[in-house]
């Protein structure tokens, strides 16, 4: 994701979120062009009452010279309204923007797959989406306006210079690419500086993220100064990178001061020249004077402006950087509903292995389901158990064969109704920061509140969660800190009661409880599976006993596949594994 683009390129992928504020955009720029005109019509009017008092001062009446001041006046009142609604309207624009940009990027990460958050930091997707989009509002805002003004200004200058003195403007309008060239390395070298900054803000972030979550082992460990010390090493760093790109910035500042000087230079000795030989007269030249400094003043806007300028094409980039990141898994061309799900599942010679893995971790792999089936997946550690059951709502796409459901392709079904239909259990309970209530009807949003409490009963969470303070309306905390292990799971499993899928995948569900809450779960569990084609992987295989099949999988695939008194009978893997498990259990139970 980090490549360098062009900034021709980067504008021309920022400019469709103006579409929708065309309009605003015009008028931002229309007013933007009444705020020059005092700018440009100041000089003209000093140079109509120098020249008028050294070549006719009988003529320069106080009418004269009221009716202009009186002219000034409204363009002043008119530059006062242009400014204001410039500063409301395009500042106003300039933050639709970039909640345009903040929607698209959080749907994108919608859209991204499995792999794509295993092999990236989330704090560094926590500041694309923050911290990388804050300049955007300023950007959007004054790079069209500036570039504007500065345009209109150097062009109208243009042609008044010219026509009062066309060498000696030609002279000054040499300087202005001279100082573009010459800056050119600051740019980039900004540019890159800026980057940087901006990827180790999302290391910063990432590593806070990652310790406040950790928070309790780091305490349990009396780890607090090691942590400390590994933040400030990032932080060190962004500091070094932080100083870098304000000494080119410095560095940028220095040169066009420079040039600014220069030309300044030039137009007061040349222009004196020009006036010594008659070239001009005094009117003319101090209308000159004028009309460089504005012209310098709207240089040094576009100066103090580049900073912002880099800061805007480095969120921009950045922010494309994501958008660029194509989802693995997409609906087909022709993709259908899945509807009427009976739940019988077919896996057919599928093999997979990670985008980033050389070797395969399922191999020609073929399983028949029949609906309303309890299936039971065992084996090492690393055998792909979780890998087999993250196939099915298509986490991840086979990498050969094909898995069906009720004999149609997943791949050639839409992904929302795939997933729709099935409900999962994990070890490793998420929990959303909010209420009970609200995390029981995230498995149905549209739920009422009988629903959630049926839902909740089923799971045999509804007598805990009525000794609570607010009951249902109980704030469980960031990752439901406030519950217990067993407490949280059942709000799980009252999640999916409320879904009502026909298919479901236990992966671990009480592998990390105590008995007393692994036997309230088993039976939720229980009623749960009942009627449902269910996948359980399995940690403790005297949970699984009541299994319709058993799988035994290992590195070399399914190596073994029956019932529980089957595979006991067989005296294989199953058998070694079975005895070795209600040992542990033996001596748990003990202690």
């Amino acid at each position: 994701m980090e490549k360098q683009h062009k900034n021709i390129y980067l504008i021309k992928r920022f400019l469709p979120y103006y579409k929708k504020y065309r309009w605003i955009l015009a008028l931002d720029l229309f007013c933007a062009m009444l705020t020059t005109v005092c700018d440009l019509v100041l000089p003209l009017i000093i140079r109509y009452l120098t020249n008028m008092g050294m070549n006719d001062l009988q003529g320069l009446t106080i009418k004269i010279i009221l009716s202009l001041g009186l002219f000034y006046m409204t363009l002043l009142i008119i530059d006062a309204v242009a400014n204001y609604f410039t500063a409301y309207i395009g500042h106003v624009m300039g933050t639709r923007i970039e909640t345009d940009m903040r929607r698209d990027l959080f749907s994108h990460f919608q859209k991204l797959s499995y792999s794509f958050y295993s092999n990236t930091k989330v704090g560094q997707l926590i500041s694309r989406i923050t911290t990388d989009l804050f300049d955007i509002t300023e950007f959007a805002h004054h790079c069209p306006e500036e570039f504007f003004i500065a345009g209109l200004k150097i062009t109208v200058a243009f042609i008044i210079l010219g026509n009062i003195n066309i060498w000696l403007t030609v002279i000054i309008f040499i300087g202005f690419p001279l100082m573009l060239i010459s800056t050119s390395y600051f740019r980039k070298k900004m540019r890159e500086a800026f980057k940087r900054a901006r990827v180790q803000t999302g290391e910063i972030n990432a590593q806070v993220e990652d310790n406040l979550l950790g928070i309790r082992v780091v305490k349990s460990f009396a780890n607090e100064k090691l942590e400390e010390e590994k933040f400030g090493v990032g932080n060190r760093l962004f500091l070094k990178i932080k100083r870098e790109s304000y000494r080119y910035m410095a560095g940028f500042q220095a040169t066009t001061r420079i040039f600014d000087g220069l030309m300044s230079i030039l137009v007061v000795v040349g222009g004196s020249l020009f006036m010594i030989n008659g070239a001009i007269n005094p009117g003319d030249f101090i209308a000159y004077l004028l009309y460089v400094t504005t012209l310098l003043a709207s240089i040094r806007r576009i100066v103090e402006f580049a900073e912002q300028f880099q800061r805007g094409m480095t969120g921009i980039e950045r922010f494309i950087e994501v958008m660029d990141e194509p989802p693995e898994i997409t609906d087909a061309e022709n993709a259908k509903e899945l509807t009427e799900v009976v739940g019988d599942i077919a896996f057919e010679k599928v093999s997979f292995k990670y985008s980033d893995g050389i070797d395969e971790v399922l191999s020609n792999i073929d399983l028949n389901v029949t609906h309303g089936q309890n299936i039971a997946i065992v084996g090492p550690s690393g055998s792909g158990k979780s890998t087999l059951c993250h196939l099915i709502p298509r986490f991840y796409d086979v990498t050969a064969g094909r898995i069906c459901i009720d004999g149609q392709d997943i791949k050639e079904l839409k992904l929302h109704s795939l997933r729709s239909q099935i409900g999962m259990v994990q070890q490793d309970v998420y929990l959303f920061s909010g209420t009970i209530r609200e995390n029981i009807m995230y498995g149905r949003p549209d739920a009422s509140a009988e629903d959630v409490e049926l839902a909740a009963k089923q799971a045999g969470a509804h007598d805990f969660i009525m000794k609570l303070p607010e009951q249902y309306d109980t704030y469980v905390g960031e990752r439901g800190v406030k519950l217990s292990g067993g407490q949280k799971q059942r709000i799980s499993i009252a999640r999916v009661f409320l879904k009502n899928p026909p298919i479901l995948i236990l992966d671990e569900a009480t592998s990390a409880l105590d008995n007393e809450s692994e036997r309230i779960v088993q039976e939720s569990l229980q009623k749960l599976t009942k009627g449902r084609t269910t996948f359980t992987i399995a940690h403790r295989l005297t949970t699984i006993r009541n299994a319709d099949i058993i799988l035994v999988l290992t590195d070399e695939g399914i190596v073994e596949q029956g019932s529980h008194e089957t595979l006991i009978k067989s005296e294989g893997i199953y058998y070694d594994l079975y005895q070795m498990y209600r040992d542990l259990d033996e001596i748990n139970e003990e202690f």
